[in-house]
């Protein structure tokens, strides 16, 4: 099937989904609001086979070390399926399946499947890394650039976190938790229970960040959006806390965004 757009559509909600794009959410309106930043690097994308960033660009295999491209020096940030075109598998008037293969740069071959599924108060996105070959470590995760301003009063981010992954001075986890801080944040937290993070654009819309995953990333520091990325890992990940793709195991993962009128 094509890479051409997608829309999905329930009740008053609306989802476009940009094969052709790395696989990313490209809008979801909500009574004709847009909820997502919008332009090409933005919307929601997945981060695949690892999210954040690896520290400078390296990561071990065994006894094997893996260079990955450095695109944000010092480090390579956000995996490789955003940058490559995604095919649809299956369409729906409420849902959509894509897959993307994995290759160059990344060193093993395997498959990413992403599936979104919308209600008219819910859109749930899952997805899987598979390998028929070699086992290999990986991460799985999602980049939504939500609006800071829906065209009321600025959102409010609210969330109780386990801990705060200390962050370096290269933007990388220390190893150290801590407890959490107050923003701005391009920071790692800890949900044992779960990621859980409300958004609340005052007197318009609250919309919820769920997953069964424990680590989130909280960035707010640019004026026009805010991000809230569920992911199987810390960044760094790939080197500290491995997630192993096997043929008898993939990995996979789940976030869900609620919302409700104020």
């Amino acid at each position: 099937m094509s890479n051409e757009p997608i829309t999905l559509t329930a009740g008053d909600a609306e989802v476009t989904v940009l094969p052709g794009n790395g696989g990313r959410v490209g809008g979801l309106r909500v009574g004709g609001v847009e909820l997502l930043r919008q332009g090409e690097r933005f919307g929601c994308f997945p981060m695949v086979p690892w999210c954040g960033r690896i520290r400078d660009g390296r990561f071990r295999d065994g006894a094997t070390v893996h260079q990955m491209p450095l695109n944000s020096p010092p480090h390579a940030i956000h995996g490789t399926a955003r940058d490559g075109a995604w095919r649809t598998a299956r369409t729906g008037p409420r849902e959509a399946v894509l897959t993307h293969d994995l290759t160059d740069p990344w060193p093993y071959p395997g498959r990413v499947t992403q599936a979104f599924a919308l209600t008219e108060d819910t859109l749930t996105i899952t997805m899987a890394v598979e390998t028929y070959e070699s086992s290999f470590p990986a991460q799985i995760g999602w980049h939504p650039w939500f609006n800071r301003n829906l065209g009321g009063a600025d959102v409010r981010i609210g969330f109780e976190a386990a801990w705060q992954e200390e962050r370096g001075d290269d933007h990388l986890p220390t190893g150290n938790r801590v407890a959490p801080r107050p923003g701005p944040w391009d920071d790692c937290f800890g949900m044992p229970g779960g990621v859980d993070v409300t958004l609340t654009w005052p007197e318009q819309l609250e919309l919820r960040v769920t997953s069964p995953e424990e680590w989130v990333v909280v960035y707010d520091e640019q004026a026009e959006a805010v991000c809230v990325e569920p992911q199987t890992g810390p960044p760094d990940g790939l080197n500290t806390r491995p997630r192993l793709v096997t043929p008898l195991q993939p990995l996979e993962a789940r976030t869900v965004w609620s919302w409700r009128r104020l």
